[in-house]
């Protein structure tokens, strides 16, 4: 299959979007089955509801695949990231002096969280790994008899570091502690095989690599964990039988839908169900190929400009699709602003401009974002 894929990403011919790590273009066929889902509710209302259940079932069925769960059971549907975090933090039967070990300038949603976990006596301790050579090992060394969880994002959404999670996760098993792994910003751009990494908690959103729309995400959770998270959220649909209206008692559902409390978001899941059949047709290993080689071109050729600093690493293994860099001649913001009003889109972070292409960017695009900086950059500093 053509990675390119013209058709499925027909983009206004002005715009050289590189912004991937923020939000993903929707492919056409995602477009189309939100617009025949919009008709069918204008024509139809809900009476094709039995489809709908169907679909929902298959995205679940493809989350576990995409990541490698064992059984669709273990994938429960959520608005968000944040929504899956909170899930765990505020469920997890805490102990007063319980450590809760992060990295320090991770996205501000994979801190917040735990750090409203104070007033039960839990202190959430940012490690800064990425100032040293080796973060595995400062976060490895930084274990104790007191961390309960390690909450890592699987890269760094601002440099753009890939963390080896199969080494972390081994430690927090050496040491008993569970791990919770934000993958919003690997899925869709590099494989992820929770076999390997033994993840307690995985939690990730649809709208960024995944390339479909904001407010639909998922929660892994171990399945013999499922009950000792607390509930939180209550609801007609988190129950063993969400469609008998008429009982008077309940029970949780065995499955990970326990932690759904209310009506899904049909459309966001019609979505989600088709942007995850493209990354299917192509294959995840091809996607995560071709998007290497995007980011390497990047790379390249911006390290060639005088005066620009990648912060992102050199070593393959260690990126995803993030390439954040700086310029000597050029502030960052002002940089960010000329690149966005040339066309380029993209997002300013740590203190520098990150790009973010997709394996469907055409390499014509990457060489076009590297002339508009070396011409903003060239202007400036003569």
């Amino acid at each position: 299959m053509m990675l390119y894929l013209p058709a499925e990403f027909p983009q206004d011919s002005g715009l050289c979007y590189l912004n991937h790590a923020a939000i993903g273009p929707w492919p056409k066929r995602t477009a189309q089955v939100v617009a025949n889902f919009a008709y069918q509710n204008l024509a139809r209302g809900g009476a094709d509801y039995p489809d709908w259940l169907d679909t929902e079932q298959r995205l679940r069925d493809r989350l576990a695949h995409l990541i490698h769960a064992a059984s669709a059971d273990d994938i429960a549907l959520t608005k968000n990231t944040s929504e899956g975090l909170s899930t765990i933090a505020f469920g997890l039967d805490w102990r007063a002096g319980d450590e809760v070990l992060g990295v320090a300038h991770d996205f501000v949603s994979n801190r917040m969280v735990w750090e409203a976990l104070a007033d039960r006596g839990v202190s959430f301790r940012p490690i800064d790994a990425l100032a040293g050579s080796d973060p595995e090992a400062a976060i490895i060394a930084a274990l104790s008899s007191r961390t309960r969880l390690v909450a890592l994002s699987t890269v760094n959404y601002a440099v753009g570091y890939r963390f080896d999670l199969e080494r972390i996760g081994q430690a927090c098993r050496r040491n008993g502690s569970l791990l919770s792994i934000d993958a919003i910003q690997s899925l869709g751009a590099v494989p992820f095989d929770l076999r390997a990494v033994q993840a307690d908690f995985v939690v990730g959103g649809a709208h960024k690599w995944l390339l479909a729309p904001e407010g639909v995400g998922f929660l892994y959770c171990r399945p013999d964990l499922r009950d000792q998270l607390r509930l939180r959220q209550f609801g007609w649909a988190m129950r063993e039988a969400p469609y008998d209206f008429e009982g008077d008692t309940w029970s949780p559902a065995r499955s990970a839908r326990r932690f759904e409390s209310g009506t899904p978001n049909m459309t966001g899941i019609h979505a989600l169900d088709a942007s995850l059949s493209l990354f299917e047709e192509v294959g995840l290993p091809a996607v995560a190929a071709r998007l290497a080689a995007n980011v390497s071109r990047l790379a390249t050729a911006l390290s060639e400009l005088p005066g620009i600093e990648l912060l992102t690493p050199p070593a393959e293994e260690r990126r995803a699709g993030i390439l954040t860099f700086r310029s000597r001649a050029v502030a960052g913001d002002r940089l960010y602003r000329q690149l966005m009003e040339a066309g380029v889109i993209c997002s300013p972070r740590a203190g520098g401009v990150r790009l973010s292409p997709h394996f469907y960017t055409p390499r014509e695009r990457l060489d076009e974002a590297v002339a508009q900086v070396a011409r903003i950059t060239a202007t400036r500093s003569s």
